[in-house]
């Protein structure tokens, strides 16, 4: 993958994170739960393209 994309998938990354960070910070009340599942699957599936990108380009 090229660094381009590798960085883009890295910003939405964070936001996607940092989303879900906010909506876990609200009164359990007013949270959504469905927001906080879609949000941590998405993050969680980023994260791996990452990792997996990451362990690819290291040389052993």
């Amino acid at each position: 993958m090229t660094d381009n994309f590798l960085f883009m998938i890295a910003m939405a990354a964070i936001v996607i994170w940092i989303a879900q960070s906010r909506e876990l910070m609200k009164p359990s009340k007013e949270q959504n739960g469905k927001k906080i599942v879609t949000l941590t699957s998405a993050g969680s599936l980023l994260t791996l393209v990452l990792t997996i990108s990451l362990f690819q380009s290291i040389s052993f």
